[in-house]
């Protein structure tokens, strides 16, 4: 783990155990999922993570895409995405990571990937706004999902265009 992701996850700590320091503000997404019940707050844990793995393994494939000389970090570095709570910050490295691997290869077009980093960094942003209390973190927190979802989509069809790419190469 880089030194600076851990020396810049100690505010999201901070944010994350507001609950603890300033309960006036709200309970956080704790107090969120306390809503659903025990059964419906341990269902959306579980579909959260499961997710989040179907996530990182399209990127880690789409990292695998890219031959090896070519790649800013390994493809299995997608992974640190589960380290809570450095994948606060570790996301940031992760996207921009997969982002100059897609620049050093060429094969996806220049706005593509501009597009793809833009909404990668713009998902992270806003997950570590979902942190702040009361109604700006709820927000922040539907917006910084849905940001997920787009770039999921976006990741795939780079993807999909890499491997079409191969296919016609070959």
């Amino acid at each position: 783990m880089r030194p600076v992701t851990v020396v810049l996850t100690l505010p999201v700590v901070v944010l994350l155990a507001q609950p603890l320091w300033a309960p006036q503000w709200g309970a956080g997404i704790l107090g969120e999922l306390r809503l659903l019940g025990p059964a419906g707050a341990v269902l959306a844990v579980v579909a959260f993570l499961v997710l989040v793995a179907l996530y990182c393994r399209t990127l880690q494939r789409l990292a695998e895409l890219v031959p090896p000389d070519r790649r800013a970090e390994s493809p299995r570095a997608v992974w640190w995405m589960f380290a809570v709570p450095f994948n606060f910050v570790e996301d940031f490295f992760i996207v921009r990571a997969i982002a100059r691997t897609l620049r050093a290869d060429g094969r996806a077009a220049p706005g593509d990937v501009r597009i793809w980093l833009a909404t990668g960094i713009g998902w992270c942003v806003l997950q570590i706004a979902s942190l702040l209390p009361g109604p700006v973190g709820v927000v922040t927190g539907g917006l910084a999902l849905a940001l997920w979802g787009v770039h999921w989509v976006h990741t795939v069809r780079i993807d999909r265009g890499l491997r079409a790419a191969a296919t016609v190469g070959a």
